[in-house]
């Protein structure tokens, strides 16, 4: 379903990002995939954030597919890098309605803060984020995350988590 600027409901968004990160901060995979749709990409861009993700290296671009397989990996807790896993916890802040895209989704940014504590420490992980948000009945799905790190220009410590 498409949406229209008087389908954009504010409140009804943001509710949806707050339950996003609790989801993925709570290790609650199979709760987080549900809310992506078939078609969809996550993407952390490396070096840029505006490179063409087809062309050059990204820290994550992922479809539909890799998204269920990087969760799969998860859940097996075979993933040493995340063995034991993170205790992580978001704060979204700065929440902007940016327009419906041409496809009809709606598009949202929002400032990030992940806290990531860790046997090796503590870790801050802060950027913005872009959401293409697909209606789904009452609710969203995410079709597009795009997830730009401050310092994705730098060398990242270990990613062994979604963010």
């Amino acid at each position: 379903m498409t949406a229209t600027e008087a389908d954009i409901d504010r409140a009804t968004i943001e509710a949806f990002l707050y339950q996003e990160a609790r989801l993925a901060d709570e290790n609650e995979y199979d709760a987080w995939e549900a809310l992506w749709t078939d078609d969809a990409t996550y993407w952390v861009p490396a070096d840029s954030a505006d490179i063409d993700p087809n062309a050059s290296v990204s820290v994550i671009f992922d479809n539909r597919n890799r998204i269920s397989t990087r969760l799969n990996q998860l859940r097996t807790g075979k993933r040493y890098a995340q063995a034991p896993a993170s205790r992580m916890r978001r704060l979204i802040s700065n929440i902007e309605v940016l327009g419906v895209t041409d496809g009809g989704e709606v598009e949202v940014g929002a400032n990030f803060l992940l806290i990531e504590a860790r046997a090796r420490g503590t870790h801050l992980w802060g950027g913005r984020t872009t959401y293409h948000l697909r209606r789904d009945g009452n609710d969203f799905k995410m079709s597009y995350k795009k997830v730009v790190l401050v310092d994705l220009d730098q060398a990242l410590p270990t990613l062994g988590f979604l963010i």
